[in-house]
């Protein structure tokens, strides 16, 4: 099924120093409900850096347990030692998932061989899907248009989250890509821009809050209704700067415990609270009382 449409990639909440699996259990039934296209805990929104080997587990089969195969769920797994990731794939296989989040291998800096070399190795150990994360600011490395097109050859290899930073180099991988490939923005406000330039959807932190408005944007900018959708995408836009004014997914935390959705927006270090000022923006922008 090609992949499509507004995903979620979840924050982890925790609550005094542990995984409070009862506020991530009824996030995940709360974003279902809400129809959201496909779920990715454990990508860097969901702290994945700062989550252990046991807890990676646990979250992934309670993930798992709870969509039961009623959305698409991937789950953010990558990193930048090859043979690492290849023996991790058999923890996943366990469990009722679709596919993985894969990002550039960080730090390393690897060529453009490398890379290619990187993500054929994973799609030739496992029958998962897997898109794959280009992010250069966080992982110093670009993935290359070139690059890209030639994995996406691969049958499982089936779209990516684009965050490359350089509109012209997305512009061109639209135009180029394979009909059965997906290209989704994770830059939050190039949501609209990437589906009136014929990308497949987003991959959104900031869709944690307002969910049903970046569907509704999606729905219309596919029924190529364009003046519909962009009042609705104006009115969210403005709020997506005030979401990563401080390091992801601080703010977003704060909003949704305020809104009754977690317990505690606590973040794991080295990631820290929001400052006051921020939180009393946020309030007013949220309309939290």
């Amino acid at each position: 099924m090609k992949i499509t449409g507004v995903w979620l990639p979840m924050v982890t909440p925790f609550f005094e120093g542990e995984p409070d699996i009862s506020s991530y259990r009824s996030l995940i039934r709360h974003y279902i409900d809400q129809g959201i296209s496909g779920l990715i805990p454990l990508g860097t929104t969901g702290e994945s850096p700062c989550v252990s080997e046991k807890e990676f587990e646990t979250l992934v089969a309670v993930a798992a347990e709870e969509v039961d195969g009623r959305i698409p769920l991937y789950i953010g797994f990558g990193g930048n030692n090859t043979s690492a990731v290849l023996n991790r794939l058999a923890t996943l296989e366990k469990y009722r998932v679709d596919g993985i989040l894969s990002v550039c291998p960080y730090y390393s800096r690897p060529s453009q061989e490398g890379l290619y070399n990187h993500f054929m190795k994973i799609s030739e150990a496992t029958g998962l899907d897997i898109m794959i994360y280009n992010i250069p600011h966080r992982t110093g490395i670009n993935l290359f248009n070139e690059t890209l097109l030639k994995l996406a050859e691969e049958e499982n290899i089936v779209a990516v989250k684009d965050s490359c930073g350089d509109i012209t180099q997305t512009l061109d991988l639209l135009q180029d890509k394979p009909e059965s490939f997906s290209v989704l923005t994770g830059e939050d406000r190039m949501f609209y821009t990437m589906l009136a330039n014929g990308g497949e959807g987003g991959v959104l932190a900031s869709a944690h809050l307002n969910s049903g408005i970046f569907l509704d944007v999606w729905r219309l900018m596919k029924e190529n209704n364009h003046r519909a959708a962009l009042p609705a995408w104006r009115k969210t836009e403005a709020l997506i700067p005030l979401l990563f004014e401080e390091p992801n997914p601080a703010p977003i935390k704060y909003v949704l415990e305020q809104q009754g959705l977690i317990r505690s927006c606590e973040v794991r270090a080295p990631l820290a609270e929001i400052s006051e000022g921020l939180k009393d923006r946020l309030k007013n922008s949220f309309d939290l009382r």
